[in-house]
């Protein structure tokens, strides 16, 4: 599974500004609502359902939040580097300023771990978070995201 296969241009966001979590989630089904057609409301009801479970904000900075819809036909990934870092709630108490969303389908089962396992994979790459963070537009970003190779597991 390659990453350009889940993330398209229009889906990468460069220097997002937001001052909390909840807005980040808000901003993250805007765009995911623009890039699939779905509901705006469902999509931020299904990320928040998930961040109430515990949070998404793994460490270094980065989050990768997550969930499942029924109305949604396959997997879709969108990126985002913030303006400013946010709390996030993150497993190391770092405030978040890379966040990798991924978006399932229902019934998506090992697709969407294979998926979110990809996404650990990239950013535990060396030098891709500095690299992300470095990064001057969208589509540096997305060509970092989809052209550096990383070993399959």
């Amino acid at each position: 599974m390659e990453l350009a296969s889940l993330l398209s241009p229009d889906a990468v966001v460069h220097h997002l500004d937001v001052g909390s979590k909840k807005q980040a989630l808000q901003e993250i089904a805007a765009v995911a609502a623009r890039c699939t057609a779905l509901p705006e409301r469902e999509v931020f009801d299904t990320l928040l359902q998930r961040e109430r479970l515990g949070s998404t904000g793994v460490g270094r900075g980065i989050a990768i939040p997550h969930g499942k819809l029924v109305s949604l036909d396959q997997l879709a990934a969108f990126f985002f580097t913030l303006a400013s870092p946010v709390d996030f709630e993150a497993l190391d108490g770092e405030p978040v300023d890379l966040i990798f969303a991924l978006l399932a389908p229902e019934d998506a089962g090992a697709d969407h771990l294979k998926a979110l396992n990809k996404i650990a994979r990239v950013m535990k790459k060396p030098g891709m978070t500095e690299a992300l963070r470095e990064a001057d537009s969208s589509g540096e970003l997305y060509d970092l995201l989809t052209k550096t190779p990383v070993a399959a597991s």
